[in-house]
């Protein structure tokens, strides 16, 4: 990998804090040039997101990875904000769902969302990272 190019940004949401440890590691192990943060929920997430659209929209997350279940904001509740404020107008981010679901209706949900990229079932793992990525690669 080129060391002069830009890392790769990630916006962690998810309310399980020992999770996103985990999730941290591994993203580090499948990726040597990565800028990782966390929210615990959707609200702080959009906060973020909001923040950084304000003083400088090139610097959105390559990468979303949004849990559903979660206090305050779940994902839904995130996406459907996301998308009324209008976040991210050029589609820089790529949002997909991390969850423990395995609720068919859940997966189909978050595929009837056109801003969700995918699916990805926990526990992550540097593989499905991989997968992620190089689907985005082109």
């Amino acid at each position: 990998m080129n060391p002069d190019s830009k890392p790769v940004s990630i916006l962690l949401v998810d309310d399980d804090e020992i999770n996103n440890f985990i999730s941290i590691k591994l993203i580090k192990k499948a990726l040597d040039n990565t800028n990782i943060s966390s929210c615990l929920n959707g609200r702080f997430a959009i906060e973020e997101l909001v923040e950084i659209q304000k003083n400088n929209p090139s610097l959105l997350p390559d990468f979303i990875l949004l849990d559903i279940n979660m206090p305050i904001m779940n994902g839904w509740e995130f996406l459907d904000e996301y998308k009324r404020l209008n976040l991210d107008p050029l589609g820089k981010s790529k949002i997909y769902i991390i969850s423990s679901s395995v609720f068919s209706n859940d997966i189909n949900k978050a595929r009837s969302y056109p801003l969700v990229k995918n699916f990805i079932s926990k526990p992550l793992s540097v593989e499905k990272i991989k997968e992620m990525l190089a689907a985005n690669s082109n």
